[in-house]
């Protein structure tokens, strides 16, 4: 080897630079199966590490490794906000579920899982669904999220649209001085899993609903049952329509430069992940008078309903502990105002709070 050739690799940007501040990033590959997966462990401080998996045709393997390590880092934060005794992880599988999900593909990526001893659970997420964490689980020791015919949970939006309409009424509370969305105009992007379940919360609480999604069947479903929801062309219309509250429920970088710029709403509450394009999105938004409850505190809902599976699921003990977002969400906004910052950085304090208070607790042994 050349004398050099340990500062080449030290000074060369690489995946250990990407994945600073994680334990362990594992590269999953089975040939005959087609399977490419990456699972990231964020942060076992305060107990395995539980995530969905996301199953997505990302455009490179760069863009799938730079998700799931957003994502799993969001885990941590979410669980540790959420009162959960669990650590941060996600999983990506790289490909489109509608070509290339198969029994053999999600039981090849299910041996990769347990090999991890339980450090890392997995559960449901965009392009997986309770029905293939049942397949997993032939393989699988470590599955929450599964279909209730087996004990399981089941569809996990149920309980994160909740929590999110739980956080909105939060917001409204400290925007409007009532937790309610009655009268308000609410605009949600995205109406699949878990948007669709917000907006009948949202209908049922007597909010003028906007709508739009990239799937025009998804759409159609929502007018089926609602008629009264209006839907547009695109988010961008969406955006630009006069709205009370912005609920993000696609994909992640919803809030970008272009859209604070144009944004009417006064309220930013949804459930996709990692919704900030940027960091100092957050510092636009409070410059511009528009309040941003933190996606990884009002999403957390569906880890909430998949984490009681380890207790034995309950969905009226989930539930309870889901409600509970409102809660977390005022206190939030209360150590926003009283510290002077943006509540995605009051959020992100009382998370890295309880992370070192009860990991410090890891340096007592016990038997």
């Amino acid at each position: 080897m050349p004398d050099n050739a340990v500062g080449a690799v030290t000074d060369s940007p690489g995946v250990f630079a990407q994945a600073s501040g994680h334990e362990q990033v594992v590269f999953c590959r089975d040939e005959p199966s087609g399977l490419s997966a990456i699972i990231a462990i964020h942060s076992t401080a305060l107990g395995p590490a539980l995530g969905g998996t996301r199953f997505y045709p990302y455009a490179t393997e760069q863009d799938a490794l730079a998700d799931v390590l957003a994502l799993s880092r969001g885990m941590s934060y979410k669980a540790a906000l959420a009162g959960l005794d669990l650590g941060g992880g996600k999983a990506v599988i790289i490909g489109d579920p509608a070509q290339v999900k198969t029994e053999a593909l999600l039981r090849a990526y299910g041996r990769f899982v347990q090999s991890l001893g339980g450090r890392y659970l997995t559960a449901c997420d965009v392009g997986t669904y309770s029905e293939d964490m049942d397949q997993i689980a032939r393989e699988c020791s470590f599955v929450t999220g599964r279909t209730v015919a087996h004990g399981g949970a089941g569809d996990s939006s149920v309980l994160t649209a909740y929590g999110v309409f739980q956080g909105m009424r939060a917001a409204a509370e400290a925007t409007w001085g009532a937790p309610t969305l009655h009268g308000r105009t609410v605009g949600v992007a995205g109406v699949g899993k878990v948007g669709r379940h917000l907006v009948g919360h949202l209908v049922e609480d007597g909010a003028s609903v906007v709508v739009t999604d990239v799937s025009e069947e998804a759409v159609a479903r929502i007018r089926t049952t609602y008629p009264e929801v209006r839907a547009v062309p695109d988010t961008a219309a969406l955006v630009r329509s006069e709205l009370d509250v912005y609920a993000p429920c696609a994909l992640g970088g919803a809030l970008s430069d272009e859209v604070v710029d144009v944004l009417s709403a006064r309220v930013v509450c949804g459930a996709a992940n990692n919704q900030l394009a940027h960091e100092g999105i957050e510092k636009q938004l409070e410059d511009r008078g528009v309040l941003y409850a933190p996606d990884y505190m009002v999403n957390a809902g569906g880890l909430i309903q998949v984490a009681d599976e380890l207790e034995g699921f309950s969905f009226d003990r989930a539930k309870a502990r889901a409600e509970k977002i409102y809660d977390t969400t005022t206190k939030v906004f209360a150590l926003a105002t009283s510290d002077g910052v943006p509540p995605a950085v009051a959020a992100d304090r009382l998370a890295e709070q309880r992370m070192r208070e009860i990991s410090r607790l890891r340096g007592i042994h016990l038997r």
